[in-house]
């Protein structure tokens, strides 16, 4: 586990380090994707509102990364979004729209996640992606729906993907227990931690993908959400996961350490990007 405390130089040098120029800046976005077919998706009105998607790539490149963004919210609240520090640094970027609760319970909500990335799988060649480059984050909740479908393998499965394809799991202070939202939704109060089949640290696995855990400061975090992303760092560890890390943002709360942890997802990005490419 490294604990990290930022200045404006290292910041600076962070997204210079971290970033490549993949050619062009320009990007061409699209938006409001359904992410179902009409099959899934059927009449269900608020499934067809919710569960688009936008796509933000570069233009006149090939075989670039692609970064699926699963926005916060606590699972209650929120919208698909195209993070502006992800913008112009030569990767795709997918921002993911969802079910909320209480309109919608688990595992809906991780459904979703793992209908959009599946989605993502089945057309990001189209635009000029590589398949094998397919990293999934977000922040919150966000983090917390992208770790379920990375290391509960049975939601990509349904879409014959092998979880284990994901090219590198990088959550921002994803919950790593059983969701407060879902516990919610159980009539267990927030306070009272549960580690279920709804809960990350339930699917410790040794044959994951690579993982890069951010959280901010351990003493201004929500509840305990840098505890429980040091617990699945060691639990990972001990299953025999090489390939996890752990990041604390000093000085950085819940909210504020998605700014500064962008940079790291960049640059965590672009080294497993040139490491799965080199070994084709």
């Amino acid at each position: 586990m490294k604990r990290i405390l930022f200045s404006f130089s290292l910041l600076f040098c962070l997204f210079l380090g971290g970033t490549k120029s993949y050619g062009q800046t320009a990007v061409l976005p699209l938006q409001d994707i359904s992410y179902y077919n009409k099959a899934e998706s059927g009449d269900d009105s608020y499934l067809n509102a919710q569960c688009k998607l936008d796509v933000y790539y570069p233009k006149g490149v090939k075989n670039f990364a692609t970064i699926v963004w699963f926005h916060g919210g606590g699972i209650t609240g929120g919208k698909k979004e195209i993070p502006q520090e992800l913008k112009d640094k030569g990767v795709a970027v997918i921002g993911v729209g969802y079910r909320l609760s209480p309109k919608a319970k688990a595992p809906a909500y991780i459904q979703d996640a793992a209908a959009a990335v599946a989605w993502v799988y089945k057309n990001i060649e189209s635009y000029g992606g590589n398949k094998k480059l397919i990293f999934i984050s977000g922040h919150s909740a966000g983090g917390y729906l992208g770790m379920m479908i990375t290391l509960d393998k049975q939601y990509l499965n349904k879409y014959q993907i092998d979880a284990n394809s994901i090219a590198g799991l990088i959550p921002f202070s994803g919950q790593a227990i059983t969701h407060f939202t879902v516990r919610q939704e159980a009539g267990i109060k927030d306070t009272q931690p549960v580690i279920d089949k709804y809960a990350p640290l339930f699917h410790v696995r040794a044959d994951a993908p690579p993982m890069l855990l951010i959280t901010g400061d351990r003493e201004m975090e929500l509840l305990g959400r840098y505890e429980e992303n040091a617990y699945l760092n060691r639990m990972m560890k001990l299953a025999g996961h090489h390939s996890t890390r752990l990041f604390e943002l000093q000085g950085f709360d819940h909210g504020g350490m998605a700014q500064p942890a962008f940079p790291l997802l960049l640059k965590e990005v672009n080294a497993l990007s040139k490491k799965i490419l080199a070994t084709k």
